[in-house]
């Protein structure tokens, strides 16, 4: 019984709305397939882009800077 309970409990506190736009989704997926082909480059030194934890930082980055809906970064 006490399981159900928490269970329940648990789902409310939930947030049903999005975190991210799908403007930002987009442009991280565009930053994805130009990492995969070979495209992607960083900032100030121009290096390919191999991380695709990278990557979708970068996308992230643009969509902020598009104005899309996306959190604020970590600090």
């Amino acid at each position: 019984m006490a399981t159900t309970a928490t269970a329940k409990k648990g789902h409310a506190n939930k947030s049903s709305t999005r975190k991210y736009s799908p403007a930002a989704s987009k442009s991280v997926e565009t930053e994805m397939k130009a990492m995969k082909e070979g495209k992607l480059r960083s900032g100030r030194s121009g290096k390919k882009v191999t991380n695709p934890k990278q990557a979708v930082a970068i996308g992230l980055s643009k969509a902020r800077k598009e104005g899309a809906k996306v959190p604020p970064e970590k600090s």
